[in-house]
């Protein structure tokens, strides 16, 4: 009888990941984003476990969606007041806040709970081409 192998935290070793987001279409790079981050790549990914790497996404004010995208899409939140809802277009919030949109793509894509929100810690996206985490040394991946 064989027994299900379960990695325990000595055998997880995590991985830091450079992408580019210049000219990469949102949807396809969250999707490769948010299964780095699941740790579905990897031979130990347990549904159950953090065993994804981290990720620090650049040049986030470069991205690009298809179609009519740039005016339809919209971005909704909400206060908690009565009347509080602010919505804002795709090509507002990038010239706002362009990070927000990347994070907003993969949070929809991660688990929902306790591990989905511990997951998600492990992003960070940059406006730019530079960013605070050289000392983790992190790996150059292209899409």
């Amino acid at each position: 009888m064989k027994d299900t192998f379960i990695p325990s935290k000595n055998f997880i070793h995590k991985k830091w990941y450079v992408i580019d987001a210049n000219n990469q279409t949102l949807g396809r790079l969250a999707t490769k984003i948010s299964k780095i981050l699941i740790g579905k790549e990897k031979i130990t990914y347990t549904p159950f476990l953090e065993t994804g790497d981290s990720i620090i996404v650049i040049n986030a004010e470069k991205i690009i969606v298809s179609g009519k995208k740039e005016n339809q899409k919209l971005y909704k939140n909400h206060s908690g007041r009565p009347g509080g809802m602010r919505v804002e277009n795709f090509s507002k919030l990038q010239q706002r806040k362009p990070e927000k949109i990347i994070e907003h793509a993969v949070k929809g894509m991660l688990p929902k709970g306790p591990l989905g929100r511990k997951i998600y810690t492990n992003l960070k996206v940059y406006k730019g081409d530079q960013h605070p985490h050289m000392a983790q040394t992190p790996e150059l991946l292209n899409i």
